[in-house]
């Protein structure tokens, strides 16, 4: 049996998703269960909801943003629980390779560690910057994209995408014991590419000034600092590296990031 942490949350979602069109058996790990028949209470938080008996294959899906010590406490409780309740495999949604400049890193790559120290099996899925996220940083004031994400490009990748790929290794996930698969696109884009495809005039701010108004807009303390870690990241080609493993994985080109992360802006 396949168990997919976060069963609510986007990603998870689509994981779930792929693998019943693919006719794979898949229970949702969530912390607030609905009906559904194939939903079970996982509630990192609360250790005593973490029961993986039966669960050959769990897919561990990272457990949203969070200070560090709040995210590596959660998913500590998921792999030990893992461990003791005989779970087989462990598939863990991770950051890509050169994420490590992100204000978000460190969780990952201490649960990536987490994850090999253990006797489980283990494949890590280091996914990249989802196209979405790009269009939804991108938010224009009127027909103008002041985003600070200067003239660097981004090897972003569909959401959906990030998914089948999770469904297959999932699915069968012997032949990936002890792979790290680098997910990012196999083709970076600019702002500046997204935003004409859109009709948008694109005039990037200073860092500064987007501080300033992130910091105004009613955001959790972490998370300023952590959008401010992409904005740079971009600006200045850290994350502009691509790689064939997504288009390996899921047997298919990936899908157009321009389109995707163009369909995402929100005017």
């Amino acid at each position: 049996m396949i168990l997919v942490t976060g069963a609510h949350g986007q990603l998870s979602r689509a994981i779930v998703e792929s693998l019943t069109a693919a006719n794979v058996p898949v229970i949702g790990g969530t912390r607030n269960p609905t009906e559904w028949s194939s939903e079970r209470r996982v509630d990192f938080d609360d250790p005593g909801t973490l029961d993986f008996t039966g669960v050959d294959t769990l897919v561990l899906v990272s457990a949203g943003y969070a200070e560090d010590d709040v995210v590596i406490a959660r998913h500590d409780h998921a792999v030990a629980a893992a461990e003791r309740d005989g779970v087989q495999h462990i598939v863990y949604t991770s950051l890509a390779t050169d994420g490590d400049h992100l204000g978000f890193a460190l969780a990952h790559r201490w649960t990536e560690r987490r994850i090999r120290n253990s006797p489980l099996r283990w494949t890590i899925l280091r996914n990249g910057i989802y196209a979405e996220l790009l269009g939804a940083l991108m938010a224009p004031t009127g027909d103008v994209v002041t985003a600070p994400l200067g003239t660097g490009a981004v090897a972003v990748v569909a959401r959906a995408d990030l998914a089948e790929a999770a469904s297959v290794v999932a699915s069968n996930p012997k032949p990936h014991a002890g792979q790290v698969y680098d997910l990012v696109g196999s083709q970076a884009i600019t702002a500046q590419d997204v935003a004409q495809h859109a009709g948008l005039d694109y005039q990037p701010e200073t860092l500064n000034a987007r501080r300033g108004a992130l910091s105004a807009g009613g955001l959790l303390p972490f998370q300023p600092s952590m959008l401010l870690s992409i904005y740079s990241s971009v600006a200045n080609d850290f994350l502009a590296r691509t790689t064939n493993d997504l288009e390996t994985l899921i047997a298919r080109s990936p899908m157009d990031p321009t389109l995707v992360a163009g369909a995402a802006i929100q005017h």
